[in-house]
């Protein structure tokens, strides 16, 4: 399993949760990528992925933007021992249970303060490769609230880089093959996803 706690969830529903976490730990999720919470004593745990990643302002970040020369030990104090969080919303992707994945919508939410992980490449492997791809509705049935061309883009290059590590690298085409075959009644969504899908596809 991964160590690494990447932050702890502040707020979640069935579909969404939200991850609080230090400015300093902020290198370690990124847009796009695939995330678990594991349910303590349980063998049960949440895939997700990150979908938004957001830094409120404050009255002290306020007055810093506008100062003329800000010395770099300030910034290091803000940025480093102040208590405003980096907020990472995560899309619920699926599920596993006793060992079996589910590309469905969790029985039941996370908690409070739940920890998250990223997931490691198998474990990215291993989520990528259960069914036909059924997790890919969850992340279309976000069009029109997030950038769901450059969120499959950044999947994909994450997916593709750990199914190739596990033997299976034509997994990129079946997932295309598949996103045209769910969008074919959707022409503007699937010119959008094609697009953003062709700057990784050239890597």
């Amino acid at each position: 399993m991964n160590a690494y706690e990447m932050g702890r969830l502040l707020r979640a529903s069935t579909r969404f949760c939200v991850v609080g976490c230090r400015v300093s730990q902020a290198g370690a999720p990124a847009f796009g990528s695939l995330v678990r919470i594991p349910f303590t004593g349980e063998e049960y745990q949440i895939f997700g992925m990150v979908y938004d990643i957001h830094i409120d302002d404050d009255g002290l970040v306020r007055q810093l933007v506008t100062a003329e020369q800000v010395s770099p030990e300030v910034l290091a104090d803000n940025r480093l021992n102040r208590n405003v969080p980096v907020e990472f919303s995560v899309l619920h992707v699926g599920y596993q249970e006793n060992r079996r994945i589910w590309h469905l919508l969790p029985p039941r939410p996370p908690l409070s303060l739940d920890a998250i992980y990223p997931c490691t490449e198998a474990e990215v492997a291993a989520f990528t490769a259960v069914g036909r791809f059924g997790y890919f509705r969850h992340i279309l049935a976000m069009a029109g609230e997030v950038p769901v061309g450059e969120l499959l883009a950044a999947h994909v290059n994450q997916a593709q880089r750990a199914q190739s590590a596990a033997g299976r690298p034509e997994w990129r085409n079946q997932a295309v093959q598949e996103l045209i075959t769910l969008l074919r009644d959707d022409y503007p969504t699937l010119m959008s996803v094609l697009g953003a899908l062709s700057e990784v596809m050239e890597e």
